[in-house]
């Protein structure tokens, strides 16, 4: 990945990942967080595992990220673009679908 890419990557991650890392480690500790996205063999879920990454790319400074933060930042980016193309009708406050973005580091509601 040149720096071109990077920086494009760094800029939509951080426009898109909209929650702090404490606010995030917060919702990760909660009950709804783990209730929601797909889980291998009753395991942790995709999305919650994704957010604790999350956590650790927010905390890092930007030159310290490697190749491989830089395509987690891509893979959430194209996470929370896709799961915002879905929003349901109605109030969103208490759903899967917000819980799930917020696992992904994204609060609709902000």
């Amino acid at each position: 990945m040149n720096d071109e890419e990077r920086e494009a990557t760094w800029d939509e991650f951080r426009e898109l990942v909209n929650m702090r890392p404490a606010e995030l480690d917060t919702w990760l500790a909660s009950e709804e967080s783990r209730s929601v996205g797909q889980q291998k063999d009753g395991g942790e879920s995709t999305g919650h595992a994704s957010g604790r990454r999350i956590v650790e790319i927010l905390r890092a400074r930007k030159g310290d990220l490697s190749d491989d933060d830089y395509q987690h930042m891509r893979k959430v980016v194209g996470y929370i673009r896709r799961h915002l193309a879905q929003r349901p009708t109605g109030e969103i406050r208490d759903t899967r679908w917000r819980y799930s973005l917020m696992n992904w580091g994204h609060d609709p509601l902000t």
